[in-house]
């Protein structure tokens, strides 16, 4: 058997592949599962496999877990009740899907690494890069650091912040400035500013890494047990500390603070947004299976696609019998009640175009998923989706509290900005 720290080292070098193969196994041994069902093929439409395009076939389980009804069968009629009702899902979503956030997990220092006066399509800025040190003496052998980088107008005070999952790429000598996203010369012309988080700081996006990073750290390098959490949570907890330090920074208001991410890291935004009441406002982009879709549609990307080796490390253990010997049928929960812990702040949910982005991310399912969860908002006393129809490509429906737009672009927030930051300022323009 491998020492956990003979493991973190195949994961951070050639053999990264290798560690994640082995910790797979691993997990697979442990929940006495001898094979899993094979994911679609969105790759080859004339696969044997391939992904289902088909309406008509895209719904093998039409059972899908109610929202407002309690597991005892009693209706939900309250925000009272739905406060009892959402522990209930919360605890379904910690067990089988997402895991279980530790308790008592160590505490995290941030320090500013570099100040300087920036432009942002042609804004006087400022730019701060930023480490948060996580306390390692529990376990020295892993040491993990949070970096972010914040932006904001120059002479910010307590402006509104989008923070970003994203990357950040160190710029090579001699290779020309790559061109800001024109989403931060948007979000710096309205007077706001934006960070960008970067998740695979502090914990990687493979299966090899969930030995390291914070959730090796809390470990002491030993594997994960079924329940425990898997990247997608740890991403959010690393969201929860940057704003930790938004709180104290005395340019930024974290009482308006936006959690945004596209595909994987949309997941991460919904998770996010679920479990830290903190943030104000989601926006989550092509969010796809595991995110907000319904899991259980054959359509797009499976539930069996996300429970193989290259993507199963972003969920709880547990997650990845439902690829076999269980069904997605048999999970007690669904994406719609994923978006409907974040009720009742506003959220922003968007895709792109199927012809230019695909389908692997099931546009269809996410529009339906976002339908199912509006009900939470209403009962909360907010406004609910504006559409009762699947909106036609570039027509936004954000006329209530919880939106949905399908943008006529591919796998991006790009076309959906204009819109997003439109109804971002319904809300902060309020708090003035």
């Amino acid at each position: 058997m491998l020492t956990p720290i003979l493991f973190i080292a195949m994961a951070q070098g050639q053999n990264g592949r290798a560690a994640t193969e082995a910790d797979h196994a691993l997990l697979l041994k442990t929940l006495n599962i001898t094979s899993l069902r094979g994911g679609a093929d969105g790759m080859n439409p004339n696969a044997p496999n391939a992904a289902n395009t088909d309406e008509s076939k895209a719904n093998p389980y039409p059972n899908i877990p109610p929202l407002l009804t309690f597991a005892n069968g009693k209706p939900v009629k309250s925000a009272r009740d739905w406060s009892r009702r959402r522990a209930e899902i919360a605890e379904l979503l910690d067990r089988e899907i997402y895991g279980r956030t530790p308790k008592n997990l160590p505490k995290v220092e941030w320090t500013v690494e570099s100040e300087a006066d920036t432009t942002v399509g042609g804004f006087e800025t400022k730019t701060k890069k930023l480490v948060g040190k996580v306390d390692n003496r529990g376990y020295p052998a892993i040491e993990v650091n949070i970096r972010m980088t914040l932006v904001t107008p120059r002479q910010a005070k307590k402006v509104p912040v989008i923070m970003e999952f994203g990357f950040s790429f160190p710029q090579r000598p001699g290779a020309p400035t790559p061109p800001v996203p024109e989403w931060q010369s948007m979000v710096i012309k309205e007077g706001w500013g934006f960070a960008i988080l970067e998740p695979g700081s502090y914990q990687a996006d493979n299966g090899g890494g969930l030995r390291a990073g914070i959730i090796g750290l809390v470990n002491k390098g030993e594997p994960r047990k079924p329940e425990d959490w898997g990247a997608l949570k740890a991403w959010g907890w690393g969201a929860s500390r940057a704003l930790d330090y938004l709180e104290r920074d005395p340019q930024t208001d974290a009482k308006r603070v936006v959690i945004e991410g596209l595909s994987r890291y949309g997941k991460a935004a919904a998770v996010t947004m679920a479990y830290e009441p903190r943030f104000a406002i989601g926006f989550i982009g092509s969010s796809g299976q595991g995110g907000v879709k319904i899991w259980r549609r054959n359509s797009g990307e499976q539930v069996e696609n996300v429970a193989s080796s290259g993507e199963y490390h972003w969920m709880a253990g547990n997650y990845v019998k439902y690829a076999g010997p269980l069904t997605p049928g048999d999970m007690p929960v669904d994406g719609h009640q994923l978006l409907a812990m974040s009720a009742p702040r506003p959220a922003f949910v968007g895709v792109g175009s199927p012809r230019v982005e695909g389908t692997w991310i099931d546009s269809r399912g996410t529009f339906i998923a976002t339908q199912l969860a509006s009900p939470v908002w209403e009962l909360l006393g907010k406004k609910g989706l504006s559409a009762t129809e699947m909106p036609p490509e570039g027509t936004p429906a954000q006329a209530g509290d919880l939106a949905f737009s399908q943008h006529t672009g591919g796998h991006t927030n790009g076309p959906n900005w204009a819109n997003f930051i439109a109804f971002a300022k319904r809300y902060f323009d309020q708090r003035r």
